[in-house]
């Protein structure tokens, strides 16, 4: 990748990442707790909605679930999508952990134009789908590690024949672009958030796994007791 081109590439995400963080009128705390709370909306509000009966069927049965409150998608002949997520896993004994913080971002090529806001949640359904995602960076839909399977709208997953995908992805979008896609999409750990509201040394599976990493956020609990 020529440096040039790399540099346009970084500008565009790190402008998508700052969109997906804006600020909503009436919001307080960190941008960390501001994005669990958004989260927390997110999902609330779209396992109510009568749309989407799959996602409150692998839910309730998710090893852990990522949430996007706010994914950006902008084109002009080549375009990218990024936003803030959050992930939280459930133990053995049906527990969730507190939520640890990723980015989700990606390119995309060809003729486009337009743009699309999109909240999105995404049920890990495997331990090979957890453990690709816990502690590095991984591609969506293209990695060897991991499948992921879109469902969206009125897709009743507890009916559905051959679902085998380590994730299934739910969107709930507006804008120009028709759906959403993830193919290609990267997820990494955003190390700089989890160090924030956790303290120093805080990693996605201190948080996540050991729970050794916590904090007394009013936030934190909030979405802990809206998971199923």
């Amino acid at each position: 990748m020529k440096p040039s081109f790399r540099s346009t590439v970084a500008l565009l995400f790190g402008l998508l990442l700052m969109l997906a963080s804006c600020r909503s009128a009436g919001e307080f705390g960190s941008e960390p707790e501001q994005l669990v709370d958004r989260s927390r909306i997110t999902f609330q509000s779209m396992m109510g909605d009568n749309q989407y009966p799959g996602l409150v069927d692998l839910a309730s049965r998710a090893k852990a679930i990522i949430i996007v409150p706010n994914l950006i998608r902008a084109g002009f002949f080549f375009g990218g999508r990024g936003g803030n997520a959050v992930m939280l896993v459930r133990d053995d004994q049906g527990h969730w952990s507190p939520p640890a913080f990723y980015t989700l971002g990606g390119l995309s090529f060809g003729l486009q134009f337009g743009g699309q806001t999109s909240e999105l949640v995404i049920t890990v359904m495997t331990e090979k789908g957890l453990n690709a995602v816990l502690d590095r960076e991984v591609t969506l839909g293209g990695d060897a590690d991991v499948a992921i399977g879109e469902l969206g709208k009125g897709v009743d997953a507890a009916t559905g024949v051959g679902l085998k995908s380590d994730m299934y992805a739910f969107a709930r979008s507006e804008g120009l672009f028709v759906g959403v896609s993830l193919e290609g999409s990267v997820i990494a750990p955003r190390h700089t958030w989890n160090q924030q509201l956790y303290g120093t040394g805080a990693t996605p599976r201190s948080v996540l796994i050991d729970r050794t990493a916590s904090s007394n956020s009013p936030s934190v609990a909030a979405i802990i007791s809206a998971m199923p």
